[in-house]
């Protein structure tokens, strides 16, 4: 069996950045879209749209400058990652974000067309060398957690992305379905048969919440009905998002790691579902919470953000091994 070693690395030279620096772009990418949802039902402004837009833009070329770079001058620290149980989950951080960045500029059709096939390009090839990785491994029970769901999610994350619902997509939606019950299925046996999660992999919980929420948006796109498998996402999103909340105490005295953008996007694509619930149907209560979710999404923004950089500067930036 392979076993696990968690351990703190400072990030401090080229060879020890991560790939989970890709969450970064995920949970600004995240705000960004959130933003546009809450523009189009206030009519705040589009120039704080377009400025998020940019910002996180750039920040993608920035990290992925980082990674290049560290790929060309040490290509065995990337195939450790690329082959560690855990650390290779992350590898679709970096696809899902070139698909939320297509989704930014989905008005800018070359923009768009090449950021989002290379995106469906990457996230399917990831997709068939996780679950090949998983099969042809003997992985121990605690390798498994939340950030599982990331390889899978990515194709949800490509229907979502999609400009126009198209048959080809159904294929990509009934994969992300199916390994997302399949995995929550495990998941949910080690975290309550075997050992807890360790501290670093808290944040990972927040993972739970990306899988319905995102497939509500899917399935409205794709079937153009609002129907009762809509709420049934709907509620499912609304089921993790209370049962993080109401776990709170698990969270609140953690150390800093760079695992804490596993906060943001899922609490981005909750937001998002609860607006598009409300644009369809009118009702108060999910305004209430998707606004709920988004002052709640800024605040995590802001404070992850701020012990990034402030850890960053230090040298200290911890990532879980």
């Amino acid at each position: 069996m392979t076993t696990i070693n968690v351990e703190h690395k400072s990030i401090t030279n080229l060879e020890n950045f991560p790939i989970m620096f890709f969450t970064v772009i995920m949970g600004f990418s995240g705000l960004t879209m959130s933003y546009e949802k809450l523009d189009n039902i206030f009519h705040i402004s589009n120039v704080i749209f377009e400025i998020l837009k940019y910002f996180t833009t750039i920040l993608f070329f920035m990290i992925s400058g980082f990674y290049l770079a560290k790929f060309i001058k040490y290509p065995k620290a990337v195939k450790e990652e690329f082959s560690h149980p855990i650390k290779i989950n992350f590898f679709a951080a970096f696809s899902i974000s070139v698909l939320l960045i297509s989704n930014l500029w989905s008005k800018h059709a070359l923009i768009y067309n090449t950021f989002f096939y290379t995106g469906m390009v990457v996230q399917t090839f990831l997709t068939f060398y996780v679950i090949s990785f998983w099969i042809n491994n003997n992985l121990s029970i605690n390798a498994s957690n939340p950030s599982w769901f990331m390889p899978i999610v990515g194709n949800l994350v490509i229907v979502s992305a999609a400009r126009e619902s198209s048959h080809y997509l159904w294929y990509f939606f009934s994969i992300g379905m199916f390994f997302w019950i399949v995995l929550f299925t495990i998941i949910f046996y080690r975290i309550i048969f075997h050992d807890q999660l360790a501290q670093k992999f808290m944040p990972t919980l927040f993972i739970t919440i990306a899988p319905p929420s995102i497939a509500f948006g899917d399935y409205e796109k794709l079937s153009s009905n609002f129907d009762n498998f809509s709420f049934v996402f709907l509620s499912l999103s609304i089921f993790f998002t209370a049962l993080i909340l109401f776990m709170y105490k698990n969270f609140i005295k953690l150390e800093f790691f760079l695992s804490w953008w596993a906060f943001t996007f899922p609490v981005a694509v909750a937001c998002k579902a609860f607006l598009k619930a409300y644009e369809i149907t009118g009702d108060t209560f999910f305004i209430v919470i998707g606004l709920l979710a988004f002052l709640a999404l800024l605040i995590l923004i802001c404070i992850v953000t701020y012990e990034t950089l402030k850890s960053l500067i230090k040298g200290e930036v911890s990532v879980f091994g």
